[in-house]
């Protein structure tokens, strides 16, 4: 479990350091993502999940 959280924790960092950055360029950004396709999108969350999910499989072996 403590090992879950210091995951946890990690990504909440990586995931608010644009936000504490960049803030005016995110704004930016997160408003050209609503212009973008559903498509797109989901096509960039899938690549995430498995770009993850291979890090992790090389991560615990």
């Amino acid at each position: 479990m403590k090992y879950f959280l210091c995951v946890l924790g990690m990504v909440f960092i990586i995931e608010g350091l644009p936000y504490f950055i960049f803030p005016e360029r995110l704004k930016i950004y997160l408003l050209k993502m609503t212009t973008m396709p559903d498509s797109t999108l989901r096509f960039l969350g899938i690549s995430a999940m498995i770009v993850g999910l291979i890090l992790l499989y090389f991560g615990r072996s």
